[in-house]
């Protein structure tokens, strides 16, 4: 029998042209996969699931350069659903494919999220590449030209915070809340923290503390309300003898890197929650796997609970600021990474 659950595939076909410091699956090689890999890969997985929308990316959107042909050959490989246009697309095609954002058009895509750290040399340094910042502005206007909103979201740490106030005023100055509204659209900025997940782990030292956010950036900041000191959860959870256990409640997503190991969407692609190999592994096991959450994260985070993970590895002094969910699965990460050791 097939399983009930919709099955999302995301497969990393042609990579990333980044290298963003704030990149919550992690940094992976950059290699494009077998032409035949797609085919394969989904062929794999339709006689367990009888819905599963097939994404070729799951990095950068569209990173290949017949992205009309790739989007049809996504539609079709996936089995009794459409995959989503979201609203996400590749700023470093938009500015160097003058048809790229027509297509966007085409498929229905409204507005397009683009992620600033600050002001030039800043955003240049957390994307990777010099000229990102420049890209980025630039792929702000044609998205306009097109009649699609651009949606600013950018990641404060205690390095970046002074200078996205003056990144707020840009997109004042640039009007681009009246640009938007001249073709029915809206123009959104926001500010947040990110998770600490991948390589966002390794900005934990220069994570924000809730007092140093610039007044000005409050109403533009994300779950506001919802931020605590780290010193904080652990006095609310030192006892808590919940646990830590994602789990895929509705949909399964699984994604597949280019050397074909699966993972959950729960985190960063680490060993510890990789569920084995599409290649070397028998399917019938992958997909057991699969269905009963059963890997060796997954088995450690159900053996200790979130007051013992709060006890060993938060900070009881810490004033950084977290979400719920993001602290929690910072300190369950952190207690797997330490096994690893």
């Amino acid at each position: 029998m097939k399983n009930k659950k919709a099955l999302t595939l995301a497969v990393d076909m042609y990579g990333c042209p980044n290298r963003c410091l704030h990149c919550w699956l992690s940094h992976m090689p950059n290699r494009a996969m077998e032409p035949n890999a797609d085919e394969w890969i989904a062929d794999l997985f339709k006689p367990y699931f009888d819905e599963i929308e097939f994404f070729s990316w799951l990095r950068e959107p569209d990173f290949c350069p017949d992205y009309r042909g790739r989007w049809e050959r996504d539609k079709m490989l996936s089995a009794n659903a459409v995959p989503p246009r979201f609203e996400l697309a590749s700023f470093w095609r938009i500015v160097r494919d003058p048809e790229y954002a027509g297509f966007l058009k085409e498929v229905g895509v409204n507005c397009v999220q683009l992620t600033f750290f600050g002001m030039e040399a800043t955003t240049d340094r957390y994307v990777g590449r010099k000229g990102a910042f420049s890209e980025l502005l630039k792929a702000t206007e044609i998205l306009l030209d097109h009649d699609i909103s651009p949606r600013w979201q950018t990641f404060i740490n205690e390095e970046n915070k002074d200078e996205l106030p003056a990144l707020l005023q840009l997109s004042k100055d640039l009007e681009l809340a009246k640009r938007c509204e001249a073709f029915g659209g809206v123009f959104r900025f926001f500010v947040h923290p990110g998770s600490c997940d991948g390589e966002n782990r390794k900005l934990y030292p220069i994570r924000i503390i809730k007092e140093h956010i610039p007044e000005e950036l409050i109403p533009y900041f994300l779950n506001y309300d919802e931020l605590y000191p780290e010193k904080q959860w652990y006095e609310m959870w030192k006892d808590d003898t919940s646990h830590v256990v994602p789990h895929n409640s509705e949909g399964i997503v699984l994604y597949v890197t280019n050397n074909y190991d699966l993972f959950f969407n729960f985190t960063h692609m680490r060993p510890e929650w990789r569920i084995g190999n599409l290649k070397t592994d028998l399917i019938d096991e992958l997909i057991r796997r699969v269905v009963e959450e059963d890997i060796p994260a997954l088995r450690e985070a159900r053996s200790i609970t979130l007051g013992e993970l709060v006890r060993r590895y938060a900070d009881p002094f810490s004033e950084k600021a977290f979400e719920e969910e993001d602290l929690r699965m910072y300190l369950l990460n952190t207690h797997l990474e330490r096994m690893e050791e």
